[in-house]
Formats: structure tokens, sequence, C-alpha cells
């Protein structure tokens, strides 16, 4: 049972660890807080170049079962670094890197311990490498929470904020809920075909006996919902909105971006390689879910005065888009994991930018003596004060909506959108339509409200360097794929 490990496959996770103790011992030896930013930036940048290098190699597997075990069939492994894998951990590492930007100043402004805030995160982030390499479902598993237990101190990091905690508390119950579902439904998935290994579990459900079916079926079904808690989808999204607003702002973007993009891409995985015999199950059980997600988030966003808040229920309405493909079954499935890795992969790049305008915005009037200085209103007359990131904030509002010329957004919309219509779930197609404009009326209204005379006291957002090169980072990007959206298409193509 001793098995070898390919150290070049696990990479990525692998410096992210070191890098995370060292960073932890580091502060205890009271090191210089830049010198701790420097490490947990750095070691996200050698991790990315780690993804970058594997990806011109061939696929490489570890944790494999021993010859003994693997019978007749196919070389069984619990990581696998394939194509699919280091195109997730690219998104997840260069999101890291600029919520890592946006996390410096916000940890002086709120007082927070700055080693245990990147230990924490790059554990986080660890945990999100981890998933979207898993092939088992103990992996997967153990991923995810390796992903989630991180999160829950980040949320409460600010130990004199009553509401952070509440979010944490919240946070932490939700998810030890979806775990505990999770978890049984893996259980009986492998009380059903005696596997764990997704490449295992699909024949195995392929020629289950009659009697054992309905023990599968809920197992699937269990599976889902523990993965539906991750990704906030309704009914199941209901902490989002108390916890983005409780927690730190980059904290938020982190649970908006990565732990959701690592979500759907561990989704998509048990879906595609363990679950496709059942896609009669799942299938129609996503489109419901997703019909009502985007439903959901999009009416409530229509209700909210608050950027933090409208955020957090758009991120929900999104996640109902990301799940319409998933949709459509076993039928044309690698088109329909393509449409949601190519959503997720333009979707963090509009969220992450959206998120630093209001990061730098909400730090610069923190101190104002207007209780509700987060509110839409205090974002009139931003245009007439700082151009350039009222320009930037409106387009990536655009994005959003998928309005040109954010094109990136309406090309998300019709990737999604095309494959939901072929593979024949024509009703959730049509939901979606209603759905998107709907979206259009809230972003917007805030759009809008940059470019209106202010009617109050103004206050000029004044980021500092770290979240002005987050922006600039993000508008770059933003308007690169905007002017060329199939450099997505075509990689995550090629990737799945």
């Amino acid at each position: 049972m001793i098995q070898s490990i390919d150290y070049a496959a696990i990479a990525p996770p692998l410096i992210l660890a070191v890098a995370a103790i060292g960073l932890l011992l580091a502060d205890a030896f009271e090191a210089p807080r830049r010198v701790l930013s420097l490490l947990s930036v750095g070691s996200l940048a050698i991790a990315l170049l780690a993804v970058i290098a594997l990806a011109f190699g061939d696929r490489r597997d570890t944790l494999c079962l021993p010859d003994g075990l693997r019978g007749t069939g196919p070389r069984s492994c619990s990581y696998v670094a394939d194509d699919f894998t280091l195109l997730f951990q690219g998104i997840v590492l260069g999101a890291a890197v600029v919520v890592v930007l946006l996390s410096l100043q916000e940890i002086t402004d709120s007082k927070m311990p700055v080693g245990e805030y990147h230990f924490l995160l790059l554990a986080a982030v660890v945990g999100a490498l981890t998933l979207v390499a898993a092939r088992d479902l103990v992996l997967l598993l153990v991923a995810l929470e390796t992903l989630s237990l991180p999160v829950f101190a980040l949320v409460a990091l600010r130990r004199y904020d009553g509401t952070a905690s509440e979010a944490a508390l919240k946070l932490f119950l939700v998810s030890v809920v979806s775990t505990a579902v999770m978890l049984f439904g893996i259980s009986l998935v492998y009380g059903a075909t005696g596997a764990m290994h997704l490449d295992r579990i699909a024949p195995a459900l392929t020629r289950l006996p009659s009697d054992l079916d309905p023990v599968a079926t809920a197992g699937s079904v269990l599976v889902l919902a523990g993965f539906a808690f991750k990704v906030a989808a309704v009914p199941f999204h209901f902490w989002a909105p108390d916890v983005y607003q409780g927690s730190p702002l980059p904290v938020a973007a982190f649970l908006s971006v990565i732990s959701k993009a690592a979500g759907f891409a561990g989704l998509a995985i048990v879906l595609a390689l363990g679950l496709p015999a059942y896609a009669h199950v799942w299938g129609p059980t996503l489109a419901v879910l997703a019909a009502l997600t985007m439903t959901v988030g999009n009416l409530v966003a229509l209700r909210q005065k608050t950027a933090i808040r409208l955020l957090a229920w758009s991120s929900v309405a999104q996640s109902g888009y990301m799940l319409a493909p998933l949709s459509v079954g076993d039928d044309r499935l690698p088109e329909a994991v393509a449409a949601t890795t190519a959503y997720v992969a333009l979707y963090a790049v509009m969220n992450l930018g959206a998120f630093a305008i209001v990061i730098g915005f909400r730090r610069r009037t923190a101190g104002a003596l207007s209780p509700s200085w987060d509110t839409l209103d205090d974002y009139r007359g931003l245009a007439r004060r700082s151009p350039a990131v009222a320009t930037a904030l409106a387009f990536f509002l655009i994005c959003l909506a998928g309005l040109p010329p954010g094109v990136m957004g309406l090309f998300a919309k019709v990737v999604v959108f095309r494959a939901t219509v072929a593979g024949g779930v024509t009703w959730l197609a049509v939901v979606m339509a209603i759905n998107t404009a709907i979206g259009l009326y809230y972003y917007l209204v805030w759009a809008v409200r940059l470019f209106t005379p202010a009617a109050g006291p103004s206050y000029d957002p004044a980021p500092g360097m770290p979240v002005r090169a987050a922006i600039t980072a993000t508008a770059t990007a933003a308007l690169v794929l905007s002017a060329a959206p199939q450099i997505v298409l075509q990689t995550v193509t090629q990737a799945t």
C-alpha cells in the first residue's frame, strides 16, 4: 500500500501549504507586515508559475491505487493534474492574487492580525486547488472542508465586530449541515457501488441491481445538495447575503469568486466523471435549482439599497446561470461543462473588478458621518469626481448585465444560453432570458447613479496602491476579454 507521490503534480497546493506554514512561523517571530504580505503574494505567484509549467507538459496523476487493487479497470487516481484541473487552478490563483491585493489595506484599517489572515487565506486556497484536482469522493470532501474551515475564521477575524461574528457563526452552521448532507450522500453512493474513485463509480452505476437504484439515487441527490450549499444555490442560499455583509469585503470577494469557482469545478467533476448514469435524476433537479436561483437572486437584488448586498444577491443570481448548462444531462455534458467553466472564468474578472472598486470606495468613506455611507446613492456623481473609477465600475456592471460594450458578459450569457438550448432544456432558456432582462435593471440603476449629480455631500474614492493595482488588472483583463472573448472559449473547450 506504499504509494509514490508525484510532487510535480501536486506542486501548486504544496507550494502554498509550505508558504502558509512558513508565514505563520514568520509571524510568530514578529516579522514585519510588509514581509508577510510579500510572502503571501509571492507564494501565489510561484504557484501560478507552477501551474503554467504543468500546462506545457503531459497529464499527471498521483495517489493512485496500487496494482493489486486496480483489477482490470482503468488507472484510478485520487489527484489528477489534467487540462481541466490546471485551468481552474489558474483561475483560482489569479483571483487569489487580486484578493490579497484588496486585503492589504483592509488588514490595516480593520486591525486584523496580518499573519493569521494570510495563513488562513493561503490555507483556503490550498483547499480550492486540491478540490479541482480531486477524483475520488474522499479527497473531494477533505478538500472542500480545507477550503471552508479557514473561511469561518477569516469572516470572524474582526474580533471586535459583532456582525462579523454573527456572519461567521451562520456560515459555520450552514457549512456543517451541508457537509453532513454530502457525507451521508457519499456513504450511500459508496454503499451502492463499493467504490470511491469517480472512474469506478461511473461504470458501477451502469450495472447496478434494481434494488440498489433508490440508494444510489438518494446518494446522488444528497451529494448534489451538498454542492448546492457551497455555491449558494436556492434554496440553500440563505447564508450568503448576511455573510457577505458581515465579513471583511476582501473575504466576501473570496467567497463570491474563488469559493464559488472551486464549488462549481467540484460539481462538474462529480457529475461528468462519477454520476453520468444518473443524469436523468440530477439533470431535472439542476434545472429547477438553476431557475429558482437566478429568479430569486434577481428579484431580491431589485430591492437592495446597499452595494454589498446587491453584489451578494447578484452573486446568487449568477450561480443560477452557471448551473443552467449542467442541467442538460449526459447527452451534451462536455459542452455544458465547457459553458459553465467559461462563465465562471469571465464572471471572476467582472465580479472581482466590481468588488475592488467597492472596497476602494468604502475604505475612503468609512469615516463619513452618514450611517448609510455604502448605499447606492452614495455613488452619485462619482463620474465627476473620479472619472476613471466610475467608468471602470460602470463597465464591470454592464459586463455583469451582459450588455455591449461589455462583450465578455454578453458572450458569457450567450454561451450558457446556447448550451442550454442545445441540450433541449428550452423552458430553462426562456427563464434565463427573462432573468437577464430583470438583471439589466438593477445593474443599470447603479451605473446611472455614477453619472447623476449628487444631492448631498460627496466623497472622493482614494484607494491605496494595492487596490488601484487590483482595479487596473481586472479592468485590463475585462477590456481584453471583451475585445477577444474567444480566447476564453477556445481555452475552455480544449481543457474540457
